[in-house]
């Protein structure tokens, strides 16, 4: 990625993240969101205003935060239910439960889709047992809806064209998929080395995956069912954990990572990366409310 680099990579500010996760970027705010899912945080920095930083706690287990319609209105995910989270006022009104059939999980990854509904993953707590699932949820529902189950790790969520893209980390795999409200109907499998976690998606079909356990993100062009590995940009963190571009012309690549499982970590460890790129990334999706 280096051809695509054009700036140093920085370590944002101390905080240090058991498990950094779901990188955010809202342009209303020109500010990130990310979470640590383990410390029940949610994490939130503005760049333009003295590299400003601010904490909230979170219920158990939150594993996004995302945007909604409403300015300062966010979608969270959590072991709790979804709830909308009134941020000035640090404020909670659930939507819905936790899925009655995932007892036992915890909520991955998450994201808006192109419609506004939002689409989640579960997981075992352990990464063991194949027990995960997809959910999609819209506003006005009385419950998530199950799309497709027994998945190990479920990570990475990017709407390209018609399809849809989605990872199992351990096994090793991206999958390529028709969209459906209902269902997730596979389509193709692409396995790749090492283990994939949370991805970025340029507005030309790249997308830059971040390599759990190998200090690395690897960029792909994705070319209808077909993954193509383009290059990989070395990090100075074992776990990087997800990315999303942000910034006021969407070419800041911000790089989440995670010091949870590591017997010695560095210094760096857990931190929020960022690097500037010639790339541009896509505006992140908008609950409908």
């Amino acid at each position: 990625m280096k051809r695509v680099v054009t700036g140093p990579l920085k370590t944002i500010g101390h905080y240090r993240a058991q498990l950094g996760e779901t990188p955010v970027w809202c342009a209303r705010s020109q500010s990130l969101l990310w979470v640590d899912i383990l410390a029940q945080r949610l994490l939130r920095y503005w760049p333009g205003e003295n590299a400003r930083t601010q904490i909230h706690a979170m219920p158990p287990f939150t594993s996004a935060v995302l945007l909604t319609t409403q300015e300062e209105t966010f979608l969270t995910v959590s072991q709790s239910g979804i709830a909308l989270y009134d941020y000035a006022q640090s404020r909670f009104a659930p939507l819905c439960d936790y899925p009655a059939d995932a007892i036992g999980t915890r909520p991955n990854e998450a994201a808006i889709a192109p419609d506004g509904a939002l689409w989640f993953s579960t997981m075992d707590p352990k990464a063991e047992k194949a027990i995960g699932s997809w959910y999609r949820f819209a506003s006005g529902d009385n419950a998530p809806q199950r799309l497709l189950g027994d998945q190990l790790v479920p990570n990475t969520l990017q709407w390209h064209g018609d399809k849809i893209w989605f990872a199992d980390s351990l096994l090793h795999r991206f999958y390529c998929a028709q969209m459906s409200r209902s269902e997730i109907l596979e389509l193709m499998a692409h396995s790749v080395d090492g283990i994939p976690d949370g991805s970025a998606l340029t507005a030309t079909g790249q997308l830059i995956n971040a390599r759990w356990g190998q200090s690395r993100l690897v960029r792909y062009q994705l070319c209808e069912t077909n993954l193509e590995e383009l290059d990989s940009l070395a990090l100075p963190v074992m776990q990087p954990s997800s990315c999303t571009f942000g910034g006021p012309d969407l070419n800041e690549l911000y790089i989440t990572s995670a010091r949870d499982g590591l017997e010695r970590p560095n210094e760096t460890e857990g931190a929020l990366l960022s690097i500037s790129t010639t790339l541009t990334g896509l505006p992140a999706g908008l609950f409908q409310l």
